[in-house]
């Protein structure tokens, strides 16, 4: 029997946690990154706030299912990685597809080469070889491919690839050039058959192919790489009448075909017109391919949305971002929280477009566009290379750029830029599957989108571009919680949810 002063002191106990029980606090976990210093830093909630931003979030209001978000598997970053120590090798890999590091679930890959390559070349090298009897993926042997299996041994969840051409070989297009051209007609089947191939090889490597696109910017580059040009009805007739059977004759039917693949801006509304009004080609294409590179800063949310609008059950997916332009600064965090950065369209853009390509901080432009595209109806996001070096390479066209992590090769040293930390927001806690969901908040100059997980856990990733710290109260339910986010911060909140029901 318990003493009667010892029940007296348990009883009052009781009360005394009952009362100081808040329960209409909100659990939550907050992961911070910032211009003071914060790298994916847990930090705790407020114990109250003045005059907070409210922010609500909303579950039942669902919108797109997250496909997943990543990077690329460039032979740059391949050749890269082969170039450290075994140790530097494996720090970055689990970095990025580790359980404890970004856990990377959507990425892209290259077919044949691209800018960052070493050099030009093709899996179909020999002229005239309509059969591709010599087709081959011995170029990938060395890097891509040693790449894409540690990272996919490493990698819990595993994750989705998706592959894009550059450009076929040089015999099958009318200027017989890497660079510009177009694929001549009598080479359609050919190359379709082209693309079965490479999936059949991957497949005998281990390697599934998630997804392909028709041709990585078929708008071309200015002839500056490797390029290939298509207008939207010559893609249509490649793909209904070439690439889309092939694959079926092939049995890869369930490989996801994707079109377009360039930028956001007005010409996304003539390619969805053109891809879905064609009833015959609209039935192989299982979404949209984008670029962010129209403007460092707008996210042009009109011709997103027509673009959703245009096919709502099928996939809308930014293949292909990156800082260009510029070299990576090394081992100072600063450079990429300040509006130092340029892109090609600072120098390059034509007088009308100019205004679309102000200097921007590179921190703001990644975490804004993942925002922005998101809340608009895109349902993957893939940023491009994920290891460059000192100088932004390798890159055989001097197409300079810069990526999350940069690596000095030959001192075998490796810096994770702020750029790994913005893009870890998003990949770690945002998983495939995920549903987006409704929010409002009374404050535009914090933006945010959030998800609800497979789990049941959502996930609200913010950004505050100003100087200045923002307490907001964070609300779900009749549940609700005081933080504070720092100036030039991006934070992800998550909410564990026992119930998903």
């Amino acid at each position: 029997m318990i003493p009667h002063i010892e029940l007296l002191t348990i009883l009052i106990m009781i009360v005394f946690m009952a009362c100081c029980t808040n329960s209409d606090s909100l659990d939550v976990e907050i992961y911070e990154t910032s211009e003071s210093g914060n790298k994916l830093t847990q930090i705790e909630a407020l114990s109250e706030a003045e005059n907070p931003v409210q922010v609500t979030i909303n579950p039942v209001e669902t919108f797109q299912k997250i496909t997943g978000i990543g990077g690329s598997f460039t032979e740059a970053s391949a050749y890269l990685l082969n170039k450290l120590s075994e140790e530097n090798r494996k720090e970055i890999l689990e970095a990025y597809f580790g359980e404890s590091g970004a856990r990377y679930s959507l990425t892209r890959t290259h077919m044949n080469s691209s800018d960052f390559s070493l050099g030009n070349y093709s899996y179909a090298p020999v002229p005239g070889d309509r059969d591709l009897e010599h087709f081959s993926i011995e170029e990938d042997r060395n890097d891509i491919i040693p790449m894409i299996k540690d990272a996919m041994a490493i990698s819990q969840d595993g994750f989705k690839i998706m592959s894009s051409p550059w450009t076929s070989p040089p015999w099958m297009k009318n200027n017989n050039d890497w660079k510009g051209g177009k694929l001549l007609p009598e080479y359609y089947d050919t190359w379709a058959l082209f693309f079965s191939k490479y999936l059949t090889a991957y497949k005998e490597e281990g390697i599934d192919i998630w997804g392909i696109t028709v041709e990585n910017e078929p708008l071309g580059n200015d002839s500056n790489w490797e390029s290939m040009h298509f207008t939207p009805e010559e893609q249509n007739e490649f793909v209904k009448n070439h690439l889309g059977p092939r694959l079926e004759q092939d049995g890869y039917a369930d490989v996801v075909l994707l079109g377009y693949d360039q930028n956001r801006h007005e010409e996304l509304i003539e390619w969805v017109d053109a891809m879905y009004d064609d009833e015959e080609a609209a039935q192989y294409y299982d979404g949209t391919a984008v670029h962010w590179y129209a403007s460092t800063y707008k996210i042009f949310a009109d011709e997103l949305q027509y673009a959703h609008k245009k096919a709502p059950k099928k996939h809308l997916i930014q293949t292909e971002a990156t800082i260009d332009a510029d070299i990576p600064a090394w081992k100072d965090d600063a450079w990429y929280w300040s509006k130092e950065a340029t892109d090609w369209g600072w120098d390059w853009a034509p007088e009308d477009r100019k205004h679309l390509h102000p200097k921007y901080v590179p921190v703001f432009r990644y975490a804004r566009d993942i925002i922005g595209t998101l809340n608009n109806w895109v349902d993957g996001w893939v940023d491009w290379n994920m290891v460059l070096n000192r100088k932004g390479g390798p890159n055989w066209a001097q197409n300079w750029c810069v990526a999350p992590v940069i690596v000095d090769e030959e001192a075998d040293e490796v810096y994770f830029t702020p750029l790994y930390y913005t893009m870890s927001h998003f990949s770690r806690w945002i998983r495939p599957g995920a549903v987006r969901i409704g929010h409002s908040q009374t404050e535009e100059g914090l933006q945010l989108t959030a998800v609800q997980n497979p789990d049941g856990n959502i996930a609200v990733v913010l950004l505050n571009e100003e100087a200045q710290a923002k307490e907001y109260k964070l609300k779900l339910g009749d549940k609700s919680v005081p933080i504070q986010i720092a100036g030039k911060a991006i934070q992800t909140v998550v909410i564990p949810v026992r119930d998903p029901s």
